[in-house]
């Protein structure tokens, strides 16, 4: 699948805290859009309304077939002037959700947003951006098309261990059909420092360049998961993939069709994790917490008096082990929430409270 940005230089500005060995590895597996060739299939009747299940107990082995019969006419090819990625059908007027790095090279550099959308009976149609979310990757793009069949985003979080179908189009082989199970939730990908890549499905079913912003599906034919990302040999892994749930899919594409944009907390610092080198540096003697690098001027962060080189060690009741754990807590508030926070500054605590903003734009 591709996931973050096809441009590596910029994804390594986005992920700092990785090692240059796995920042490589992980570039290469998430930046790759790629071509391929239509391949024909028959959609069923069409229906009027994207759909939400409210279904979240896990299904025995699953009709892998016949769930590949009920989605596969709901997931589309998305190409761009840069390759191409996945997406899946939200509404019959046209309307289809995908991963923001998949249309990013559509919009960036003065782009004006026009994709080209390829369904599984074979047909290809204009379309364009409406709206994205890079904050947590997704994006809605409107296809020239009406009367499609809108996929099933169940609204609740999957079981650990229940099927898991990924279909997509990974390195331009389109309506490729994987399947595994769900491994884990609420995962974050190692060494991300952005909301994007955190409180995500975890899947063996496997995924490769191309299958971003594709469908990860339960056996009841049912989406759970926008596919995001995986984690390549190179760095150890063996069937590590990660989807965006459905949970965050339906609440962002929501904000996103109503206004343009989506809402998301802000607290404004560089966070960095504790390393040894670093904790000798500061004089303590832990290694988890949240290094602030730098800080918003005006910003929640700077407003509540934390400083360059504070410690964040607790964020309301949640111990913070790394950058991770800071993101997740953030990302689970909204703008105006008020947060006590406690921090480390010339080895000692000191308790702050941040109110939390919308973040800006950009």
């Amino acid at each position: 699948m591709a996931a973050v940005r096809p441009d590596h230089t910029a994804w390594a500005r986005r992920f700092p805290t990785l090692s240059l060995a796995l920042a490589a590895a992980l570039a290469a597996a998430l930046a790759g859009c790629t071509f391929g060739q239509e391949q024909a299939r028959s959609a069923p009747a069409p229906v009027t309304a994207a759909r939400v299940s409210s279904g979240a107990q896990a299904s025995g082995a699953g009709d892998i077939p016949g769930i590949v019969r009920k989605v596969e006419p709901s997931v589309v090819t998305i190409f761009t002037g840069g390759g191409l990625g996945s997406g899946v059908v939200w509404a019959a007027d046209g309307t289809i959700v995908t991963n923001h790095h998949v249309i990013a090279p559509a919009v960036q550099g003065g782009g004006n947003g026009e994709v080209e959308v390829g369904f599984a009976d074979g047909r290809r149609v204009a379309g364009k951006v409406r709206a994205s979310d890079p904050i947590t990757d997704l994006a809605v793009v409107q296809a020239e098309r009406k009367d499609l069949p809108p996929a099933t985003f169940q609204k609740a979080l999957p079981v650990v261990g229940e099927l898991a179908v990924a279909i997509g189009s990974p390195l331009g082989l389109e309506n490729t059909v994987t399947a595994g199970i769900i491994s884990g939730l609420q995962r974050e990908i190692p060494g991300a420092d952005q909301q994007a890549l955190v409180d995500l499905l975890q899947t063996d079913a496997a995924i490769s360049p191309g299958n971003s912003g594709g469908a990860l599906v339960n056996g009841r034919g049912e989406i759970i998961g926008i596919n995001e990302a995986y984690l390549p040999p190179e760095t150890g892994a063996v069937s590590l993939g990660f989807a965006i749930p459905s949970t965050t899919v339906v609440d962002i594409v929501d904000q996103l069709l109503k206004t343009g944009r989506a809402r998301h907390a802000f607290v404004g610092l560089g966070p960095a994790p504790i390393t040894p080198e670093i904790a000798a540096q500061l004089g303590i003697d832990r290694a988890s917490g949240v290094l602030v690098q730098d800080v918003v001027p005006g910003g929640p962060a700077a407003d509540a008096g934390i400083q360059p080189g504070d410690v964040l060690i607790r964020m309301g009741d949640r111990e913070l082990e790394g950058v991770e754990d800071l993101l997740d807590e953030v990302r689970a508030r909204k703008p105006g929430d008020k947060v006590g926070v406690t921090l480390l500054r010339g080895g000692q605590e000191r308790q702050v409270e941040v109110t939390l903003v919308d973040r800006p734009p950009g």
